[in-house]
């Protein structure tokens, strides 16, 4: 799968781009601020319908606008040369920050931007990597949840539910807290149970696919650290869950996950509405980076940090090559962060890949190996070398 036609319509920086796209490598060259991330940064957008920069839509859409358009045709197959073996779909999604988004496949505009998830796959190497790592546990969770997201799709319903099962209840146990706090009548709690059992349903979905996930995981983050740091080994995933590890581990499927996750609520409840806020779910886990016997937050030096960041980020593609689309990999002004062997390592690794798109202030910080196509970006155009 490669994007062969990007276009940008008051999105970020750009008020208009129309970026054609081969496969194989691509790198977009040029000084920092000009508009390099922004072109990656869209093509991410389609696949998770998320910013690896920013939380919010909002600073997508070009100041002045009142929306942006990320334009992409995406090409499935052709992997014999043929061209009658190709499947290619046009996808537009546009950003309305403060509103519902609006998408199209193919001119149709009777999809949700749910919808575009699984057709546009892709991982992202960035900078902001480094957080996997060093940074608190919601970036970890975040990384599963993508990754789940981007090879099953229907999944971002689950994670939909969930959140909006979380933040309802959450509303009901603050008010009941405010109002214990004030010397008030207590706040009604009789829809409490409905809530927690929509709460378990939705969480035990979500965490039997992250348990499945780190299981998958695991041989292969393995391998992609010996790859970057031969003999820095090993490493090891754990995944920590606020029910309680042994609770987990007594759990054969959905079902008694779901158990117990309403068993670890009625457990928390007392303690729940005196703080008001939900303190059992898939929201509250980890994932542990274990580095030899070690956690790695903490006691890995700067470059194994790298060296895990990365070594997820390679094997979150071994594994989306593995369910048979190859997703586009992006390399965000990552080199630059890294030293020279990291560095020629890591392009040794994803040269190879259907289609490459890479950032880079100067030449010199593409690798050798990964010799393609060149953009000049700079004062806001995009032309190709």
């Amino acid at each position: 799968m490669h994007v062969a036609h990007l276009s940008l319509a008051d999105f970020r920086s750009y008020a208009r781009a129309e970026v054609p796209l081969d496969p194989g490598v691509t790198a977009f060259v040029g000084p920092n601020g000009q508009g390099k991330t922004n072109l990656v940064e869209a093509v991410g957008y389609l696949a998770t319908l998320g910013s690896h920069r920013v939380a919010s839509d909002a600073p997508l859409v070009r100041m002045g606008a009142e929306r942006a358009v990320v334009r992409a045709q995406v090409v499935h197959g052709g992997g014999s040369g043929s061209p009658e073996s190709e499947r290619r779909q046009l996808l537009e999604l546009e950003i309305n920050p403060g509103r519902a988004n609006r998408a199209r496949i193919n001119r149709s505009s009777q999809v949700r931007p749910r919808d575009l998830l699984g057709i546009v796959r892709s991982v992202l190497f960035a900078p902001e990597d480094l957080a996997l790592v060093k940074g608190d546990p919601g970036e970890r969770r975040r990384f599963l949840d993508e990754l789940i997201t981007a090879r099953a799709p229907r999944l971002a319903g689950v994670r939909s539910d969930f959140d909006r099962v979380l933040k309802q209840r959450n509303t009901l146990l603050k008010t009941a807290a405010l109002a214990r706090r004030h010397g008030g009548k207590g706040a009604d709690l009789s829809t409490l149970d409905v809530w927690d059992q929509h709460l378990a349903a939705a969480g035990a979905e979500l965490l039997a696919h992250r348990l499945d996930l780190v299981a998958a995981m695991q041989p292969l983050v393995d391998k992609a650290y010996e790859q970057l740091a031969p003999g820095g080994g090993p490493v090891g995933l754990e995944y920590r869950g606020s029910i309680g590890d042994e609770a987990m581990a007594g759990a054969s499927g959905r079902e008694e996950l779901r158990e117990r996750l309403l068993e670890a609520l009625t457990q928390a409840r007392r303690q729940e509405i005196e703080r008001g806020v939900t303190l059992v779910g898939p929201h509250r886990d980890d994932l542990l980076l274990k580095l030899g016997p070690m956690p790695a937050k903490g006691y890995a030096s700067h470059g194994e940090s790298w060296s895990y960041a990365l070594a997820l980020r390679l094997a979150s593609y071994e594994l989306l090559c593995a369910d048979g689309d190859e997703p586009v990999l992006v390399l965000d002004d990552v080199f630059a962060e890294l030293d020279v062997r990291r560095r020629e390592r890591l392009a040794e690794l994803v040269a190879g890949g259907e289609q490459v798109l890479v950032t880079a202030a100067v030449d010199d910080d593409v690798p050798g190996a990964l010799h393609g196509a060149r953009f000049a970006v700079e004062n806001g155009t995009v032309t190709r070398q």
